[in-house]
């Protein structure tokens, strides 16, 4: 069979009869296992650390972002149905500072969020979290640029906006929104077509939201060209936004939290699965060692056919 006779050697007489080592038993190597300082301890620490990194930062994030639903609540902040909310930001306007910060505070948290679940927590789900993480810097990045003047209300504004004639924050504002829609569509589209063949509430979820997308997209771009009811029509996609980043937080962080089961089970299944060799602390003198040969348990090859013991 190709095996070597030092190598049984090692294998089926050495742990048993060597005089400067002994073969730990079964259920006392689990238990060195089970408790070997720093392995599984360090595990559930950092698994900890990211579970909370991504969920106290997505948190944050979201309701960061999610600034717009107090404009209803302050009477006059809107002046028309057909204004956007990225209209609201532009300086001298009330509260402006505030909704910029917000927008850039938003995008940092959920980049935040989302190294903290980290890029290979699900399988093939690289695509939509590098998406994702698309989404979130554009956020930030429109929060960084606001506009200069709104082009939803202002006709004097969209006409030098599209002679090109407004400063570089403008487009700068502008190229960020598209990246913002574009990345978390994309994500979407990749998270749809990983999960196609899944029943779970994720994939449920994504299911969910790419119908609606199919629907909306076509409303929102009749909004932007025609200029009319952007106010109504935006805050449906701040919401599917939102479900789409918990939806991608509760799979990863799910995913994390089912890998780090599986290799505690597969670590304490690997220290049950055959007794360890360990040194003596005091050799013993090679004649007690043959002495005790009885009390070994009788070696094998691999045929099953016992290993004939030194006379």
């Amino acid at each position: 069979m190709g095996i070597s006779l030092p190598s049984l050697y090692l294998d089926y007489f050495l742990p048993c009869h060597h005089p400067a080592f002994s073969l730990v038993p079964d259920a006392v190597a689990s238990q060195q296992g089970a408790s070997a300082p720093g392995s599984s301890v360090t595990a559930s620490r950092r698994l900890l650390i990211r579970l909370v990194v991504a969920w106290v930062f997505g948190i944050l994030g979201l309701l960061s972002y999610n600034w717009w639903v107090l404009v209803p609540l302050r009477p006059g902040l809107m002046r028309s149905p057909d204004e956007l909310f990225s209209d609201l930001e532009v300086t001298g306007q009330p509260f402006a500072t505030a909704m910029q910060h917000a927008d850039l505070l938003s995008g940092l948290l959920l980049m935040g969020a989302f190294l903290g679940a980290g890029s290979r927590s699900i399988l093939r789900g690289r695509r939509d979290w590098l998406s994702m993480m698309v989404f979130a810097g554009a956020g930030a990045l429109g929060g960084a640029f606001p506009e200069v003047c709104g082009d939803g209300i202002n006709a004097v504004c969209r006409n030098m906006e599209w002679s090109f004639r407004l400063p570089l924050q403008q487009y700068l504002h502008i190229v960020a929104g598209i990246f913002e829609f574009g990345g978390i569509t994309v994500a979407l589209l990749f998270a749809f077509r990983r999960t196609r063949n899944q029943k779970t509430r994720s994939a449920n979820v994504y299911r969910y939201l790419a119908r609606a997308a199919f629907v909306a997209y076509p409303v929102l771009g009749l909004a932007y060209l025609l200029n009319r009811l952007g106010g109504f029509v935006e805050p449906v996609f701040f919401v599917g936004f939102t479900a789409m980043v918990l939806t991608q937080l509760f799979e990863r962080t799910r995913a994390l939290r089912s890998d780090h089961v599986k290799g505690s089970e597969e670590r304490k299944s690997r220290f049950r699965r055959r007794p360890r060799l360990v040194r003596r602390q005091q050799p013993l003198a090679p004649h007690v060692a043959w002495a005790n040969v009885d009390a070994c348990p009788p070696a094998s090859f691999p045929s099953g056919r016992p290993l004939a013991m030194p006379s």
